[in-house]
């Protein structure tokens, strides 16, 4: 006799509906990029700069009196990496070959013979012997932005100067953020005595005539870039130190840092690995402006006569030449051109950043 059993059936619980999925974490860092990429003028102003300094970095390669790759009598030569003589290429003379001689182009012009030249035939401190018009010469096709009282091209010394200014706006940043971020870092996390010895010392250091020391440096020693550096980081550091002071003061009684006594860390770890993130802010703002004002230092000491010696390129050493030679247009103008739209792209990538560090404004 067979039995069946029946087996019941239990109803299935209804599937929870599908929610939204969470959203992936991000990285600070990566969020504060992509706020920055919201902000449209900063973020071009950023690849157009960034475009502007790499074409710079390959200036001997853009405008240069040498020829990149030259072939004669059968022999491959890279002048723009050595030197050869004027015998070499025909020539009566052991010096070297002076490239925008129009012997030297003749020979070049010979069948088997080849030159590939820059885009621009002229170094900063190339003298053109064999110029057409007086100096300064207005534009022309043979020099694009003219020359200037020496007969050198001023698109050459733009661009060559262009570079030295942005090396050295990012040296003295550097400098001065690394020296304002320790003494800030000292005064506002210690407070107490300490940060009272720090501001009563930066007092009196911020009151010596700064221009007034440049003057009696550059009388005593050989003005250069390394000087000027140096003179200026002196100086450049104060700035920035009160506020990483400010933000250290703030940041010093919040709890992560009492945790991290309770747990037995050093001052010195507390700072790193906790207050230093933390107070990041005023110097991510403050290094597109810093950099402006470096460049500016430098151009204003350039005009003056106490910036690089010459024929070291430089864009207050172009002003001067304009100022000196009110007829010949070119040279002012061009200057400032290059001047101001380096200042505004930095301006403009400087307020980006600001926008960006900004919490209360929308993501």
């Amino acid at each position: 006799m067979n039995v069946s059993v029946e087996t019941p059936v239990v109803d299935a619980a209804p599937l929870p509906a599908a929610g939204p999925a969470p959203a992936p974490s991000i990285s600070p860092w990566r969020r504060l990029w992509l706020r920055f990429r919201q902000n449209r003028r900063g973020y071009w102003s950023l690849i157009i700069f960034l475009l502007l300094f790499v074409i710079s970095l390959g200036a001997e390669l853009l405008s240069n009196d040498k020829p990149l790759v030259a072939s004669y009598n059968g022999k491959l030569l890279f002048p723009i990496v050595h030197d050869y003589s004027e015998k070499a290429f025909g020539g009566d003379f052991e010096s070297p070959a002076d490239y925008l001689d129009p012997f030297i182009r003749d020979q070049f012009r010979k069948p088997g013979n080849w030159a590939i030249y820059p885009l621009n035939n002229y170094r900063f401190d190339t003298l053109n012997y064999f110029a057409k018009a007086p100096n300064p010469a207005p534009p022309s096709s043979e020099n694009w932005l003219g020359t200037d009282d020496r007969g050198r091209d001023v698109f050459a010394r733009l661009l060559y100067g262009f570079r030295i200014s942005i090396l050295f706006g990012l040296a003295l940043t550097l400098t001065g953020v690394v020296l304002g971020l320790i003494t800030g870092a000292i005064q506002g996390y210690f407070a107490g005595r300490t940060d009272l010895l720090f501001q009563r010392f930066m007092e009196i250091w911020s009151s010596m005539p700064e221009l007034y020391l440049l003057i009696i440096f550059s009388s005593i020693f050989e003005p250069s870039l390394g000087l000027l550096l140096l003179l200026l980081s002196l100086f450049g550091w104060m700035g920035l130190s009160d506020y990483v002071r400010a933000d250290f003061l703030r940041n010093r009684h919040l709890e992560y840092v009492q945790a991290g006594r309770a747990l037995g860390l050093s001052n010195l770890q507390i700072i790193w690995r906790h207050v230093l993130p933390n107070s990041l802010t005023p110097i991510v703002t403050f290094l597109p402006f810093r950099m402006s004002a470096a460049i500016l230092a430098l151009t204003s000491l350039d005009f003056l006569g106490l910036g690089v010696p010459p024929p070291t390129p430089s864009l207050g050493e172009l002003l001067a030449q304009g100022k000196d030679n009110l007829d010949a247009w070119w040279i002012s103008l061009s200057t400032f051109i290059v001047l101001t739209v380096t200042l505004l792209l930095l301006t403009n990538i400087g307020d980006g950043l600001r926008n960006a560090l900004d919490v209360r404004r929308k993501a």
